[in-house]
């Protein structure tokens, strides 16, 4: 028999804090530059780098963390049978937490014993551990540490069905995932769907991220030949399982942080594993869609070890084995305007002979998985049960169990307001319920032409950037509707987020003019700074951070702004000027450092680095380096040395960074 059920979710979590009202703007070019050595086939160069650039809006960043963790009901939601259970967190976008095999109690995923929010996602927060489900844009979703929306639908037979969905705030989709777990299944499956609602061709990025434990009996694998990965020359081509006389699918074979993404043929069953000495061990796989493979590894440098114990706890450590529409996340595919793109995903144990699995011939240990695995699930049954779950991807709800944001009801009833085709499949409820006090300012534009007023001081609020909602603003704007400060920041953001650079100077310049705000300046300086003005670009964050209010965010930028125009002294002061709470902040603090790092004084750093910190990005070397500072110039009072390159060869070699700093991967 299945069930689905709430509970209760108890870890220790550390607070995701308030999100960063400063915009963060695309850059110049929706593409990413992708080396490329002259091994990899043409069929995998098309795509490559296509439509990844960094961009984040309409969303805010999530960069308020801390890493004081206190106990924490999270709301789960089990779907279990007699093998499996499965606990979902519907407030951490949708994450599938645990999934225990029930007749040995073993748990198949990593299952991180906290909720510890670092500086790896799109929006800068993400937690490791469990599945993670990764739409729209290269990295960690916008919504990973964000409430999505829940349902109970009805399966197969009445089987109860669980539906995971959202609405894409960057490319205006909606994506879903129905969980079916029939009674005596083995094994776990998820229906995908994403639509297109729209007339014009989206770029479209989808990776499922399984994270599972780590160990040295533990080996990936993957139904390919060869691998893309990263190698000097730029990603490279390999024949699997060795680089340079190691067996990288053994993930303590490598010492730096890496990532492989296997070749699978075209008519090759898809599949990705990870299994120990006993050959035991979770396997996902997928209808042929879902055509990428991939095995992610930190890596045994102190960096990536520390990584580990800093996401989660020590002694945990894990890999994560990942499947995607394309063949590498380093690229997006083109969905056609009003397409729809489904595939189903299983998830759940396998054990296949350990002297096969472990064999040195790659190929025969491949084929063991593929025939242990068309032995419990074939490929055919999958294919199978795809169909048969097509009529629960349109059915109706039968209970909402969790909501998610309130930006696709606002959607829908934009789309009402203007007599628009509403092409948001009517089976994924986003009811007005949802809408909380985000959303008031855009539903007054909707209902009144206008954007409310407020005080600076309260904050921009929340963004768009879509072109239906700029071309209101406008409109009510040309009609003299909402002419104040926040209606023209808002229109400022949306072109210059559009790239129309121009427009958005005009715009924030009104804005300043109808009510001078930090606000509008603070933009105003990222526009120079682009445009190769960093002196411009400081006046105007130091006449943003004078007008107030005090925000930790803007200080940063203040001192990164005094950092590149060259102002060393003119840092110092602002430094000891900030209020006590704020010099607190991490990234000041950071900057107090290597301010007195650059004077030479040394001795005031000594306690520095026993802080612990929660906002360094992934392979960052800023605490390293400040600290291979600090020695040299210790050592060169201490002992009357010049700082050359003699003493700080002798730094690296005898005092290398504590674990606790160390957050480089790649060495």
């Amino acid at each position: 028999m299945t069930e689905l059920r709430e509970e209760s979710y108890e870890i220790p979590a550390a607070p995701l804090g308030e999100e960063n009202p400063l915009p963060d703007f695309r850059g110049e070019r929706d593409d990413s530059n992708v080396t490329l050595a002259d091994n990899v086939p043409e069929e995998d160069r098309t795509y490559m780098g296509w439509r990844t650039a960094f961009r984040v809006l309409p969303h805010r960043m999530q960069d308020g963390y801390t890493r004081r963790k206190t106990p924490r009901a999270f709301r789960a939601i089990v779907l279990e049978n007699e093998w499996l259970r499965a606990v979902f967190l519907p407030d951490v976008g949708g994450k599938l937490a645990s999934l225990v095999h029930k007749p040995t109690n073993r748990e198949l995923l990593d299952r991180n014993p906290v909720f510890q929010p670092s500086n790896l996602a799109l929006r800068d927060a993400w937690t490791s551990g469990g599945i993670e489900w990764n739409a729209g844009q290269l990295g960690h979703h916008y919504l990973t540490c964000s409430p999505v929306f829940a349902a109970r639908v009805e399966g197969p037979r009445g089987v109860p069905v669980l539906r995971i969905y959202e609405w894409d705030r960057v490319k205006c989709f909606p994506w879903q995932i129905d969980f079916f777990l029939p009674p005596t299944s083995s094994y776990l499956f998820s229906r995908v769907r994403i639509v297109n609602p729209h007339d014009h061709e989206l770029a479209m990025y989808w990776w499922t991220n399984v994270a599972v434990p780590e160990a040295e009996d533990v080996r990936v694998l993957a139904p390919a030949e060869t691998a893309l990965h990263n190698a000097p020359e730029g990603i490279a081509m390999m024949t699997l399982p060795q680089v340079d006389g190691r067996d990288v699918t053994y993930s303590t074979n490598n010492p730096k942080a890496c990532e492989f993404f296997f070749r699978v043929p075209s008519q090759q069953r898809k599949w990705v594993t990870a299994l120990d000495k006993d050959g035991l061990g979770l396997i996902q796989t997928s209808t042929d869609r879902l055509r990428g493979r991939k095995m992610f590894c930190w890596g045994m440098s102190t960096g990536g070890r520390r990584w580990q114990e800093f996401l989660a706890v020590p002694g945990q450590a894990y890999i994560e084995i990942q499947a995607g529409l394309a063949r590498t996340q380093l690229e997006s595919l083109p969905m056609p305007a009003r397409a729809e793109w489904t595939w189903t995903e299983a998830f759940g144990l396998i054990e296949v002979a350990p002297h096969r699995i472990h064999s040195a011939n790659w190929c025969e240990a491949c084929l063991a998985v593929d025939a242990a695995l068309e032995t419990v699930l074939p490929r055919a049954s999958l294919e199978d049960r795809h169909g048969e779950l097509a009529a629960v991807t349109v059915r109706a709800p039968d209970e909402l169990l969790a909501r998610g944001s309130g930006w696709a009801a606002l959607e829908r009833l934009r789309i009402e307001k203007q007599r628009a085709e509403d092409r948001i499949p009517a089976e994924l409820v986003f009811d007005s319920n949802s809408l909380v006090p985000d959303q008031q300012p855009w539903l007054a534009l909707l209902n009144d032409g206008a954007l409310p007023d407020r005080r600076p001081e309260e904050g921009p609020g929340h963004y768009m950037v879509q072109q239906p909602w700029r071309d209101m603003l406008e409109e009510g704007l040309d009609a003299g509707r909402g002419d104040h400060w926040l209606s023209w920041l808002h229109l400022g953001v949306m072109r210059l987020e559009a790239r129309d650079t121009e427009g958005a100077v005009e715009a924030f310049e009104r804005s300043h003019s109808r009510t001078p705000n930090c606000w509008a300046l603070r933009n105003l300086a990222v526009i120079d700074r682009r445009a190769g003005h960093p002196d411009r670009a400081k006046a105007r964050l130091l006449e943003a951070w004078s007008g107030g209010p005090a925000m930790p965010q803007l200080a940063v930028e203040c001192v990164n702004a005094l950092v590149e125009a060259g102002s060393p002294e003119e840092l110092e002061r602002f430094l000891e000027g900030l209020p006590e709470s704020v010099r607190a902040v991490e990234r000041i603090r950071v900057m107090c450092a290597k301010v007195a790092l650059d004077q030479g004084r040394w001795q005031d750093v000594t306690g520095f680095f026993d802080y612990e910190f929660a906002t360094m990005r992934e392979g960052e070397t800023t605490l390293a380096d400040l600290w291979f500072r600090y020695h040299e110039l210790r050592l060169a009072d201490e002992e009357g040395l010049p700082i050359d390159d003699a003493l700080k060869e002798r730094v690296r070699r005898e005092y290398p960074p504590p674990a606790h700093i160390d957050f480089r991967i790649a060495s």
